[in-house]
């Protein structure tokens, strides 16, 4: 996770899975390139060959590959929460005064590693409770730069609106 966007006014923070996607479209392209080299020699099962890698590679790239946005607005007191797949886009807001702060959330891996995600704790309101930032667990730094990131920027904004955030407080 990287951030986008820092201001007194505004934190936009987000993750972007470049990497896999380009995986994705790669495997994808190792399946239908040489099943339409098939196809073209007079081959039949090379239109097979083609659809079932192509196809799942596309499923991969439409299932694992979204877009994650958290937007923190100081000026319209609001958390916003964008998901973006291929074929989805999500949007939840919650209410900036009910967000206490950002924490790691970790969990051990197979091989043993620490796997980590941020995390956004509503201390009150309709969205009291946890809310994870990104579904999966990562051993990258982004997590805790954008937990940092988001903290830094609720204490800055808090003391420069002497403890209140957003308008509707």
């Amino acid at each position: 996770m990287k951030v986008i966007h820092n201001t007194p006014e505004q934190l936009i923070v987000e993750e972007t899975p470049w990497l896999l996607g380009i995986m994705l479209i790669f495997f994808i392209l190792c399946f239908v390139g040489p099943g339409l080299f098939l196809v073209f020699q007079g081959e039949l099962m090379g239109l097979f060959f083609a659809a079932v890698g192509g196809g799942l590679g596309l499923m991969g790239l439409i299932v694992f590959v979204q877009r994650v946005q958290v937007i923190l607005d100081g000026a319209g007191n609001r958390v916003i929460l964008r998901r973006r797949t291929m074929l989805r886009y999500t949007q939840i807001e919650h209410a900036l005064s009910d967000l206490s702060e950002a924490r790691l959330d970790m969990t051990r891996g197979s091989k043993g590693g620490t796997l980590y995600r941020p995390v956004l704790i509503f201390d009150r309101g309709m969205s009291a409770g946890d809310h994870p930032i990104i579904e999966a667990y990562t051993s990258g730094r982004g997590p805790g730069r954008a937990v940092d990131a988001i903290n830094g920027w609720l204490q800055a904004t808090r003391a420069l609106q002497g403890g209140r955030l957003g308008a509707a407080d």
